[in-house]
């Protein structure tokens, strides 16, 4: 989820965070680079995080190898590696590492909604297939790119609608309040609108620390007076929010 004050301080992401995305191309651009890679990185079909973290390797160097490295980047916000991705060490969380950086950062299933990853599966698929709306203009911006097998695909799916964003209620009364309000607009901006029994009243300051600082990074919180939202999107404000709907802390004995 994604918010921001309307006072958003800006990011500067290290250069070292940005060839993480050289995983993405993985297979992109530089055919003789990526064969040397390969041979230093060779293809693990474990589960185990290492395999997937030696992939993120491999990719980062092909990456800051790709003339469109620098544009591909801004896609996805540096969120997520893949040993926090929900149950590292699954065959799920191998296909995500593997497959959604050839493009861009690593996503977090928590970014969609179950049904909502099925069709954006079914849409990337097609693309590193070089088919769909954007497949032909991939193939020649990213030479090599593989896509999963069926089979893999299915795998990929259920592993993302498992972890899928839980989102509140969309009728839920409080979402008419200018805090519901706010909350809505901000978090709308870049995944589904999260359910504030995710997270203990503990939990949400420094989660919505981070998200603010994901929407600096991508500039998508506005900045401007002329671009502001009605009502202004006020962070301290949709915290209080987030805190008065949150799931109850279990008590220690």
């Amino acid at each position: 989820m994604l918010l921001c004050a309307d006072k958003m301080r800006s990011v500067t992401i290290p250069c070292s965070t940005t060839r993480w995305l050289a995983v993405a191309v993985a297979v992109l651009a530089c055919n003789a680079p990526a064969a040397a890679a390969e041979s230093a990185t060779p293809r693990s079909s474990s589960p185990a995080i290492g395999g997937a973290e030696n992939g993120v390797a491999r990719a980062k160097y092909l990456w800051s190898q790709s003339p469109h490295g620098r544009m591909l980047e801004r896609i996805l916000p540096p969120a997520i590696e893949p040993h926090q991705l929900p149950e590292p060490r699954s065959e799920g969380a191998r296909l995500t590492a593997r497959y959604c950086v050839q493009c861009h950062y690593l996503p977090s299933p928590q970014m969609h909604s179950p049904d909502k990853w099925t069709t954006i599966v079914v849409r990337m698929v097609w693309r590193m297939q070089g088919k769909g709306n954007m497949g032909v203009l991939m193939k020649e911006m990213m030479d090599n790119v593989e896509a999963p097998t069926d089979q893999e695909t299915a795998v990929l799916t259920a592993y993302l609608r498992k972890h899928g964003q839980q989102e509140m209620d969309s009728g839920h009364p409080a979402l008419r309040s200018e805090s519901g309000k706010m909350f809505s607009i901000a978090c709308t901006q870049c995944h589904a609108l999260p359910d504030p029994r995710r997270h203990t009243p503990r939990e949400w300051p420094a989660v919505v620390e981070r998200m603010r600082e994901h929407m600096a990074w991508a500039n998508t919180v506005v900045g401007a007076d002329a671009l502001k939202t009605t009502p202004v999107l006020d962070t301290m404000e949709i915290v209080r929010f987030l805190r008065r709907y949150a799931r109850t802390e279990k008590k220690t004995n």
